[in-house]
């Protein structure tokens, strides 16, 4: 019996090591722990998103929401309707009655039509939505729905104040 023990201990200890070694990592090429050893050129692929110069030259548009003496700047989201929104921006501001509704909320008539790209989420202080495809809604509370995110305020500290009380006029335009 304790041959047995014995031997399971083993082999138990030869898996373990065995898979260790399965996950050391080695030092790149040439690096000061290893000895340069001769291996092909690897050839890296930079996206144009990655390269350096594309990002200097071509900016990410930021959405900039105006009520009153606020200025307020968005990052828009990664989808069509916010591509659309977008392209619509490109032609000029867009100034839009904007009324509160139950009480997180600033909801107004966009006066076309996006498409949507509706899905189930909770929306935060901040959030720049599309609802029902032309009605532009900004949320300084939360609320569960269908809804298709454009936008997100950068820093939606004390927004509800900022966007004020009643009826208001919004503009939104490329920043």
């Amino acid at each position: 019996m304790r041959r047995d023990s014995m031997a399971r201990f083993v082999c138990m200890l030869l898996v373990v090591l065995s898979l260790t070694a399965c996950n050391v990592r080695e030092a790149p090429v040439g690096s000061p722990t290893f000895p340069a050893q001769s291996a092909a050129p690897v050839e890296e692929t930079v996206s144009p998103q990655q390269s350096p110069e594309a990002g200097s030259s071509q900016e990410e548009a930021m959405l900039k929401i105006t009520v009153g003496d606020y200025e307020l700047l968005a990052t828009f989201e990664d989808n069509s309707s916010a591509e659309e929104f977008k392209q619509l921006l490109a032609q000029g501001p867009v100034t839009v009655e904007m009324d509160d509704y139950g009480g997180f909320e600033k909801v107004g008539s966009l006066g076309t039509t996006l498409t949507r790209n509706d899905r189930q989420i909770t929306t935060e202080p901040g959030d720049v939505i599309l609802y029902q495809g032309n009605q532009l809604t900004i949320y300084y509370g939360t609320n569960t729905w269908s809804f298709t995110r454009l936008a997100r305020i950068d820093d939606p500290t004390d927004l509800k104040a900022k966007l004020g009380e009643g009826t208001v006029q919004i503009t939104f335009s490329l920043a």
